[in-house]
């Protein structure tokens, strides 16, 4: 609390040496007895240092308009949105305001509008996205060239997709999916994704997966036991596309998963996303490699947890085709959901 109660000291000092600087350099400017004409000139972060004019914001952040005929201002507005000023930081020259966080950025007027008793004047500026985000990743995972990826996430406003380093055209776009076609030369190449805001990429490579909504090279995929339940089109939970694996395994219970053979010399390491639906803090699950040889165990939590095993802690195998699962919290059984299950490049 105390270092909360000094982070908020700093800023709010901050913020008063940036007013009174600014305050400071316009007061040339202001003659002290009636507005001047109405004019934004610039708007620039508000930060530490001297101020760089923009073009473009963010949400939630300080921004200066600098200008002239303020001292009368009744509305300030970002993309239409009504947005709330403290008078005490408005003069004539200057006024310091928050992009209200609710501000749109998609479909918008991209422009600033400053209402006062004298007049209204606009001024060209982009309130941008937050930086992008994968949600649920992309699918299919391991596409080739010519088909249709869906890319999962939100923020994409005016999306530019590239793949590797090859620039992908995108077929379509909303706020929260990308649909691009696959180029060639694209396995083990991962997906970027950029706006006028940020990158983001991929956390799984082309050609990657052992599920991504379907076990992929299937050769066959059972439950221990007859009564339990091995589900791989589970759709009210996920992590990654569309669908997720959903386990329902009695004490000590396991599954068994073979795959066709392939080449992982060119991985590092095994990865899936697990969820555990008992909240028994004793939840985990043992994932056998190699017929046996290696076992490895790991706790599970009521949350989507990534986990990452190293080939060098499972023999550095250069093929791989079989996969064992054996439920270990020994409280009786658990519901087990399994997602975003396959490999790591090197």
């Amino acid at each position: 609390m105390k270092k909360l109660k000094i982070k908020y000291l700093l800023s709010f000092l901050m913020m008063a040496t940036i007013f009174i600087s600014v305050l400071s350099s316009c007061s040339n400017d202001d003659n002290g007895t009636a507005s001047s004409a109405l004019t934004i000139e610039s708007v620039s972060k508000s930060e530490a240092g001297d101020l760089v004019p923009t073009a473009v914001g963010f949400a939630n952040n300080v921004y200066i308009i600098k200008g002239s005929g303020f001292s009368t201002v009744e509305k300030i507005y970002f993309n239409d949105t009504d947005t709330y000023f403290n008078p005490t930081l408005v003069t004539d020259t200057a006024i310091f305001v928050t992009i209200d966080l609710n501000t749109p950025y998609a479909n918008s007027s991209n422009e600033l509008k400053i209402v006062t008793k004298n007049g209204t004047v606009t001024y060209p500026f982009v309130v941008a996205p937050p930086a992008p985000v994968l949600l649920f990743g992309f699918n299919p995972i391991n596409a080739v060239e010519g088909d249709i990826i869906t890319i999962y996430g939100n923020f994409f406003l005016d999306p530019v997709v590239t793949i590797g380093t090859t620039a992908t055209p995108v077929i379509s776009s909303s706020l929260t999916e990308i649909k691009v076609k696959i180029p060639a030369n694209s396995d083990g190449k991962y997906v970027n994704v950029t706006t006028i805001s940020g990158t983001i990429k991929s956390a799984a490579a082309i050609g990657s997966a052992l599920y991504d909504d379907a076990l992929q090279g299937d050769a066959g995929h059972w439950m221990w036991n007859g009564a339990d339940t091995f589900n791989t089109d589970y759709t009210s939970d996920k992590a990654q596309g569309l669908k997720s694996i959903k386990f329902i395994f009695g004490g000590w219970n396991g599954a068994d998963m073979k795959f066709a053979s392939r080449d992982v010399t060119k991985y590092k390491a095994f990865r899936v996303r697990v969820k555990s639906i008992s909240t028994n803090a004793d939840a985990s699950v043992i994932f056998v490699f190699g017929g046996w040889a290696f076992q490895i165990k790991k706790a599970l939590s009521t949350d989507w947890t990534y986990i990452e095993i190293p080939f060098s802690e499972i023999g550095n195998p250069t093929t791989f085709d079989q996969l064992t699962l054996q439920e270990s919290g020994s409280f009786g059984g658990n519901t087990i959901l399994m997602d975003d299950m396959g490999f790591v490049l090197k």
